[in-house]
Formats: structure tokens, sequence, C-alpha cells
């Protein structure tokens, strides 16, 4: 029994040595890949962009055109610090936020890309949970200077 507790301790350990990162950096990198196809669309036919957020999008709270912008700028810039793993949890919060938005502010989504969304929420639950890992420049910084740690 012993040696069946320590084989499986040690394959734990090699699971989280060896495939932990790479699963963190692949979920960050598949995240990344489709927010930033979505902000690129969104500059490059802007007044399509506007037109939607306008007359179909339903975003609580802010005016439409302000929720445009912010929507645009968060879906291109919030990308590149996911894939960097640089300040990944606030960076994750703030993915899963968009996420979030869009869901709530376009029904129309629940009937056909409600799984993407689901899906694309876990992947970045995992990173505001466990953080970059070994694979990100969150983990280099925290290295040299401990004070990083929690990001």
């Amino acid at each position: 029994m012993n040696a069946l507790i320590n084989f499986y301790e040690q394959a734990v350990k090699a699971l989280q040595q060896y495939i932990e990162p790479l699963v963190l950096l692949a979920a960050r990198l598949w995240v990344a890949n489709v927010f930033w196809k979505s902000g690129y669309l969104k500059v490059t036919t802007w007044d399509s962009t506007l037109y939607l957020f306008k007359e179909e999008y339903q975003v609580p709270l802010i005016p439409w055109e302000l929720a445009a912008y912010l929507a645009t700028a968060a879906e291109l810039v919030l990308p590149i610090f996911f894939v960097l793993g640089l300040l990944t949890r606030p960076v994750a919060i703030g993915l899963f936020m968009v996420n979030m938005v869009a869901v709530i502010s376009y029904p129309v989504l629940w009937k056909g890309g409600f799984y993407d969304h689901q899906l694309w929420g876990a992947l970045i639950l995992m990173n505001i949970m466990w953080g970059a890992g070994k694979i990100s420049v969150d983990h280099l910084l925290t290295r040299k200077n401990n004070r990083l740690d929690k990001f």
C-alpha cells in the first residue's frame, strides 16, 4: 500500500511540476486569442461595432458608446498581458468581467454561443485561482521579488 501511495504522490508532483504550467499557458493562449480576435474585429469594423452596441447589445449601467470603447480596449489590451502572464489575476478578472457582460448584454448568445462563453470563463477562472504558473512573467518577477507573488 505504501508503494501505491508513494507512486501516487510522485505522479501528482510530476503533473504539478511539468503539466500544470503548460495547461495554464494553453488556457491563457486560448482565451487571449478569442478576445484579441474579437477586439480586432471591432476595430476593423468600427461602424458596425457602434451600431451593435447602440442597437443590439444591452450593456447595463453605462452608455452604449462608452461600452463600445471600453470593450474594444479591454479585448485588445488585456490579452497581451494574459499571454505574457503579467499581472495575471487582475487581468483575468478583467477578462472574466468582459465575458460576463457579453453574456448579460447580448441575450442571443444564450441560444448558440453560451457554451463558448462558459468554456472561456472556466479557463479564465483557472488563472484566477492558480495564477499563471511557471511559464509567465509573474513567475519570473516573483522569483526575483516576492512582493508580486499575489499577482
